[in-house]
């Protein structure tokens, strides 16, 4: 009798979108995020996609200070699969950016696959007037005119930078195009297979959340990828859910997290990453499917151990 298919079930832990004001339940100190990270674990994530913040204003961090102390906790805590942003935020450069990835060699790091308009700005009038810290709206307002910079340049450099280190990614294709420029890594030998595609759904700038996008993104794939690649999705703010059932029924893993929507249904703060999990979990269950454990998730994707990290 074959095998069920293992579903992974990423959660993404605080991401550098939201900003502190938006919500009580943000993970912002090194105890928060490591805290989160453990108990997203613990519903049921495989993996946790992490970044730092400023524990005095929550502002973005993306020195390999600021990720050490929650790094170290949540190995000694959980056997979760660790993944490192080499994203950061919009507003830093890519040799900021690959730092943490390069100075702990997780198994996993996060790489985005092109330069991209990254509309946050649209966030501001539901808080205006009541930003806690002087950053929160500038940097939200910057997106109007600013970008999201991941030129071939750029991903060549994270590619090669980390190329000794074992760690494989988890490619964030925000559109189409950006399937093709992993085709281009993969035909150059800067990126070995399987890879773990994210498909990312319904950020400003990128692809929408309509069921039409998933599935030209997924048949996209499919014709580009052949069987050298994992399919994962995750959808922004109200897509979330919807964008995970749906891409579960297909074949496909999911992403949830703090990182990527604030909520956990319509008007409601989620009061936790393991909210979100639990949530999508009885969805994946309720497809008939088994969710994956961190081991299970090694095994799916070829990663290296967690016993062969720099941390």
């Amino acid at each position: 009798m074959a095998k069920p298919r293992k579903v992974i079930i990423t959660c993404a832990i605080t991401g550098s979108i939201h900003t502190p004001s938006m919500s009580p339940h943000l993970p912002i100190t090194a105890q928060e995020i490591a805290d989160a990270a453990i108990g997203a674990a613990e519903a049921g994530a495989a993996v946790v996609h992490l970044h730092a913040r400023n524990p005095q204003d929550g502002r973005p961090d993306q020195s390999p200070e600021a990720f050490a102390p929650f790094l170290k906790v949540i190995k000694q805590r959980s056997n979760v699969v660790v993944n490192i942003t080499t994203g950061g935020a919009p507003t830093m450069m890519v040799e900021e950016r690959v730092r943490p990835a390069a100075t702990f060699k997780p198994e996993v790091a996060s790489l985005n696959m092109g330069t991209m308009n990254f509309g946050l700005y649209p966030m501001i009038p539901r808080y205006k007037g009541k930003f806690k810290y002087d950053w929160e709206e500038p940097y939200l307002e910057g997106s109007r005119k600013g970008m999201f910079k991941n030129t071939l340049a750029d991903i060549e450099y994270i590619l090669t930078t980390c190329a000794e280190n074992g760690t494989r990614f988890e490619v964030e294709c925000y559109d189409i195009g950006h399937l093709y420029t992993l085709r281009h890594f993969l035909d150059r030998g800067l990126i070995k297979a399987p890879v773990f595609v994210q498909s990312v759904f319904g950020i400003l700038g990128g692809i929408g959340g309509h069921p039409e996008d998933v599935i030209m993104m997924k048949r996209t794939a499919d014709r580009l990828l052949g069987d050298n690649y994992h399919w994962s999705v995750l959808g922004a703010g109200a897509n979330q859910m919807k964008v995970a059932a749906m891409a579960a029924a297909m074949g496909g893993n999911v992403r949830v997290g703090l990182e990527d929507s604030l909520w956990l249904g319509a008007g409601q703060l989620a009061e936790s990453n393991a909210q979100q999990v639990t949530k999508v979990r009885k969805i994946i269950e309720g497809l008939g499917l088994d969710v994956a454990s961190p081991d299970e998730a090694r095994e799916i994707l070829e990663l290296k151990g967690g016993d062969k990290v720099n941390f």
